[in-house]
């Protein structure tokens, strides 16, 4: 394959469109920039309508004085086509075009990619150039939304990592990509009743996950810290003096306000999910709701070290640790009701008739 190619394609409202791609992407720039073509801020170049003298003979010959391919794409535009699909979710959804020119572009969302399936695989091996990305402006979902390779017709739509939450290709608790047909109606189907209810079923499951893991490693630590202010020594017996454990002290509590941030940032949204009344264990209701007055006097503390001005470590311990310290007790409690509270599995939307074809930003488009 050549250093640099160009691909053209056609959109419904901007008519012909060129995407470059490869290491050497500036010498398609340059080919195309001098038959007429302009580029928009997501990195498509488009020939104006008012354009009459550039042909795609003109293209090519120019193309290879420059040492670039031209390809010309039997889809139509990917943003048309990710466009027609936002249309038609519920919420408030809007799409935007990413353009991954270089190859290592597309490297930088291998990290970022939480997927279990074939989208995963897919930008790990396969080259492409450019995708959209579709944003659920309220719940603040972004997924990836591609042409799936190898195939004329289908794409293939997957998810990003949930903000606050690390995880990648292979994560267990990652939702499995699929497969969308090139008719709006049906695909805006598939996505409103398969893939997002597994991605909100993942997303509780993920958080519901790293909750558990916070709580186990402070509940670890505080054990150890327990036991050295028990015996007065180190785990290996050097005695320990008031000074040191002064000092050891103030490093668990530090390292256990750390990790306590991972339960302010997700438990809100599991907390809203827990209906003790209708479940195994009814009287778990006034757990909860200590649970749920620990985190609002830890988000105050937050609030007040971000946007309140210096809070004294001192301080800060001393109004973090009983928060802390409620979630430990009552941490299992959470953690059993979260488990059989998952969201369900909601409605799904009427297949459009007739069928309508999809036609004409965890990285941004990136290049000069």
């Amino acid at each position: 394959m050549a250093e640099a190619q160009i691909i053209l394609t056609h959109s419904r409202e901007s008519g012909i469109v060129a995407i470059a791609s490869g290491e050497q992407y500036p010498w398609a720039h340059t080919a195309l920039a001098e038959n007429g073509f302009q580029r928009d801020d997501d990195g498509v170049w488009h020939l104006p309508a008012d354009s009459t003298k550039t042909t795609v003979v003109d293209l090519i010959r120019c193309a290879k004085r420059h040492r670039t391919s031209v390809h010309t794409s039997s889809r139509r535009f990917i943003g048309d086509a990710a466009r027609d699909l936002t249309r038609l979710l519920p919420g408030q959804w809007r799409a935007s075009v990413e353009i991954y020119s270089h190859p290592a572009w597309q490297e930088d969302l291998v990290p970022w990619i939480w997927d279990s399936g074939e989208l995963g695989r897919a930008v790990q091996s396969e080259r492409i150039p450019y995708a959209a990305l579709l944003t659920d402006a309220v719940q603040g979902t972004t997924l990836l939304f591609i042409e799936r390779p190898g195939r004329q017709l289908d794409y293939l739509v997957g998810a990003f990592s949930p903000e606050g939450l690390e995880g990648g290709y292979g994560d267990p608790h990652a939702p499995r990509s699929i497969v969308l047909p090139p008719f709006a109606g049906r695909a805006a189907q598939a996505l409103t009743g398969r893939y997002l209810p597994a991605y909100e079923q993942a997303v509780h499951a993920r958080q519901t996950a790293a909750i558990a893991a916070v709580l186990r490693d402070i509940r670890c630590e505080h054990d150890t810290w327990q036991a050295m202010n028990a015996s007065g020594r180190y785990s290996d017996a050097t005695p320990l003096s008031a000074a040191a454990l002064g000092a050891a002290t103030e490093l668990f509590l530090n390292h256990a306000w750390r990790r306590f941030l991972t339960v302010v940032d997700h438990a809100p949204a599991l907390l809203d999910r827990c209906r003790p009344a209708s479940s195994p264990w009814p009287d778990d209701a006034a757990a909860l709701s200590r649970l749920a007055d620990a985190v609002i006097d830890a988000e105050t503390l937050v609030d007040e070290i971000v946007h309140g001005g210096f809070v004294p470590e001192q301080e800060r311990r001393a109004r973090a640790w009983p928060a802390i310290e409620t979630w430990l007790t009552d941490g299992e409690t959470f953690l059993r009701q979260a488990r059989i509270s998952a969201p369900h599995r909601r409605p799904a939307l009427p297949v459009a008739a007739p069928a309508r074809p999809l036609t004409a930003a965890r990285p941004a488009h990136r290049g000069p």
